[in-house]
């Protein structure tokens, strides 16, 4: 019988922890590449609510008068979601995204004070587009959130957190809703 030589015990267990790396790595950039891709399209969700929005605050100043903060507040939202894009500042993004979420349910409710507004083909039609838009933005928002939460299992799972480790990815972070988020925004017209 032949006996095996040390050195191509340590030489086999060298080339599986070199296996072992370049699976994990891989395996890590397929995740965060995951992570990426969906990110991308809630940007794109995003986009095309923010082109849409402005067309429906239009229709709205033609037809009524609002709280000029609703329009702000809309307007600022825009303004900084597009300067947290330019930089590439994710975390940016979805504060200035919250922030539009909260500002568009001020709007909308404001709206449903004024039946005259809805009864308009071009409010309509815009409130179907930003329905639809606004179901196409949870949609990206959940497959965001289902990318994180399978990138972060995996980077922080063992062995995988070693790999994270030592090839520097780190966690990222999931959507939450925004602060009051669980309760109906109150409308009052007597201010």
């Amino acid at each position: 019988m032949r006996k095996i030589s040390p050195l191509w015990i340590l030489l086999g267990c060298i080339v599986l922890v070199l296996l072992w790396a370049v699976s994990s790595y891989n395996g890590l950039i397929t995740a965060k590449g995951g992570v990426d891709n969906a990110w991308a399209q809630v940007e794109t969700q995003y986009q095309r609510r923010i082109d849409l929005v402005p067309n429906l605050v239009s229709t709205v100043k033609g037809a009524a008068k609002f709280e000029q903060d609703t329009f702000t507040a809309v307007t600022q939202a825009r303004s900084s979601w597009s300067q947290s894009k330019s930089i590439g500042d994710r975390g940016g993004e979805i504060q200035a995204a919250s922030g539009f979420d909260s500002a568009l349910s001020r709007l909308l409710v404001t709206v449903e004070a004024y039946p005259q507004l809805q009864a308009t083909q071009a409010f309509r039609d815009l409130m179907t587009q930003l329905e639809g838009t606004e179901n196409r933005v949870a949609v990206a928002r959940k497959d965001y959130n289902d990318a994180v939460f399978a990138y972060n299992v995996r980077v922080q799972r063992f062995p995988g957190v070693l790999a994270a480790k030592l090839f520097g990815f780190a966690s990222e972070k999931s959507f939450e809703a925004v602060e009051g988020a669980d309760k109906a925004p109150v409308v009052d017209f007597t201010k």
